[in-house]
C-alpha cells in the first residue's frame, strides 16, 4: 500500500506554462521583465532557479533578487549587462520573475531582449516542472525498485521453504520407515522371546526326566552285592 501511495502522487494532469509581462523594482528602478506562476513549493523554485540561470551568464543571489551578468540571450553574449531574477511563494505555489534594468541596457534594443527574456522565464517553466516530474519518476522507481526486491526476497524465502518441506518431508518418511522397522524388529525379538521360554521349559523337562533316569540308575547300582 506504501509504495502504491507515493506513486499516486504528484502532478494528475499537464501543467500550463503562462508567461505574463509585469514591472518589478530592482534597486529602486521599475524593471520590466516577465512572470510565470508555478505550481510548485517555494524550496524547489530556490533551489531549480540558481542552477537554470548559470546557463545564461554568471550568477549572484543576494536578499531580494539573483542578477546574471554578462547574460547569454539568443546565441549572443551582452558583456557589462545584467539580467535579475526574484522569487516569492509558499509551499504549494511560487512564482519566478526575470527582467531588467533598462538603465543598464542603453543602446540596445530592448523591445527584442525582452522577447529573448520571455523565452528564458519559459525554459525555465519547462525545466522546473520537467524536474518535478522527474523527482516523481526517481522516487516511483526507488519504490518500484523496493517492490521487486522485496517480490525477489520473497520468492528466495519460498524457494528456501520448499527446499526444507521437501527435506522435512524425506526426514519424516526415513523416520516412518525406522519406526516400521523398529516396530518389526520389536516383534521379532518377543517372538525369539517366547521361543527362548518355551525352550528353556523344554529343556528343563528333559532334564527332570534325565535326572529320574539317573536316580533310578543310582539306586539299582546300590542294590548290587
Amino acid at each position: 500500500m506504501f509504495y502504491l501511495m507515493m506513486a499516486m502522487t504528484g502532478f494528475s494532469h499537464a501543467q500550463t506554462i503562462a508567461v505574463v509581462s509585469e514591472n518589478h523594482r530592482i534597486k529602486g528602478s521599475n524593471a520590466p521583465g516577465y512572470s510565470l506562476e508555478l505550481t510548485g513549493s517555494m524550496a524547489d523554485a530556490e533551489s531549480s532557479l540558481p542552477k537554470f540561470l548559470k546557463n545564461f551568464g554568471k550568477t549572484r543571489t543576494n536578499v531580494d533578487y539573483t542578477s546574471v551578468s554578462n547574460p547569454f540571450l539568443g546565441g549572443i553574449t551582452y558583456e557589462g549587462k545584467t539580467l535579475y531574477a526574484t522569487l516569492k511563494g509558499n509551499e504549494k505555489k511560487c512564482e519566478v520573475w526575470i527582467g531588467m534594468d533598462t538603465t543598464e541596457w542603453r543602446g540596445e534594443d530592448i523591445a527584442r531582449i525582452l522577447e529573448k527574456v520571455k523565452k528564458v522565464v519559459y525554459q525555465f517553466g519547462v525545466r522546473f516542472y520537467f524536474d518535478l516530474v522527474q523527482k516523481e519518476i526517481d522516487e516511483s522507481q526507488q519504490a518500484f525498485d523496493a517492490t521487486e526486491k522485496q517480490k525477489a526476497r520473497l520468492v528466495n524465502q519460498n524457494k528456501d521453504l520448499n527446499i526444507r518441506l521437501s527435506n522435512n518431508e524425506q526426514e519424516r518418511l526415513h523416520l516412518q520407515k525406522s519406526l516400521e522397522n523398529n516396530e518389526l524388529e520389536r516383534m521379532v525379538i518377543f517372538q525369539k522371546l517366547e521361543n527362548n521360554k518355551k525352550e528353556q521349559d523344554s529343556v528343563a523337562n528333559a532334564g527332570l526326566q534325565i535326572k529320574k533316569v539317573l536316580d533310578a540308575q543310582k539306586e539299582k547300582q546300590k542294590r548290587i552285592n
